[in-house]
């Protein structure tokens, strides 16, 4: 029987930098809700997505106001923070003011991977498609605007739970799939704890058993500024469930995918 091989790309961390824009959002966003009290460095985001649960940065920027002020002695039922609030000042920074266009922080992220790497793979047989927790706006002006991909598949926030939820990632391999029957072998490439929990449970839930689930891990660029918290970091990646942990997704290479199940 003929095996599929499926790529997945996560998109924040993996195709785009996002160190001065999604996460410079997230600390600007709690810097202004706790009235300039507490700026979460890097690695106070890093230690929260750490825990598996928070790949969502709005809700990422909630936790980090929540667990200031609760250091401070209050509690949330106290706090009543708006939740839209919270977004709409992300958004600001991250998206930009103007409704039409985008003029923020996301304007400036460097991109991690070229179209030319992305045709090696189709070159090679090997399916490829996007999921990401990023807003499908978000998704499609690094993947159609700035890389020129025509129509890539793409599940993203909108059209599905939040990671480590499997069902986007079980999505995504629907949409890339010839033959759901098949036997394949699936590659979720990300550079969270979340991304490679997602992989653990779709392992776990995934009713085929004829599909091979395996978690690659990225460095995100922003943690490979010094030796040990690059270590750190793809130690916990690699605890959290990853064959392997690359400096770049485009160390994943053909040969490098034929290896994971060799």
């Amino acid at each position: 029987m003929t095996m599929n091989i499926i790529v997945i790309f996560d998109i924040d961390g993996v195709v785009r930098d996002v160190s001065g824009s999604y996460r410079r959002a997230i600390a600007d966003t709690v810097e202004h809700f706790t009235q300039g009290e507490y700026r979460p460095t890097p690695i106070d985001i890093d230690k929260l997505k750490s825990e598996g649960v928070w790949n969502n940065d709005w809700q990422a920027s909630q936790e980090l106001i929540y667990r200031y002020f609760e250091a401070q002695g209050q509690s949330r039922e106290q706090l009543r923070l708006d939740y839209k609030n919270i977004v709409a000042f992300f958004q600001a920074r991250y998206r930009g003011t103007d409704p039409e266009n985008f003029t923020g922080y996301i304007c400036d992220e460097p991109l991690l991977l070229s179209p030319s790497y992305l045709e090696q793979l189709t070159l090679a047989g090997i399916a490829w498609g996007f999921f990401s927790g990023a807003t499908r706006g978000s998704a499609n002006y690094v993947l159609q605007g700035r890389l020129g991909l025509q129509s890539p598949v793409l599940i993203a926030m909108e059209d599905a739970p939040g990671k480590p939820d499997p069902t986007g990632l079980f999505a995504t391999v629907r949409l890339l799939e010839d033959d759901f029957d098949k036997s394949s072998l699936i590659v979720y490439v990300g550079d969270t704890v979340a991304d490679m929990y997602t992989v653990e449970r779709a392992r776990q839930t995934s009713l085929q058993p004829e599909k091979t689930w395996i978690g690659v891990g990225v460095l995100p660029p922003h943690v490979q500024e010094t030796t040990a918290r690059r270590d750190a970091y793809a130690e916990t990646l690699r605890q959290a469930g990853a064959a392997i942990v690359l400096n770049n997704v485009q160390e994943l290479t053909p040969r490098r995918i034929l290896e994971l199940v060799s």
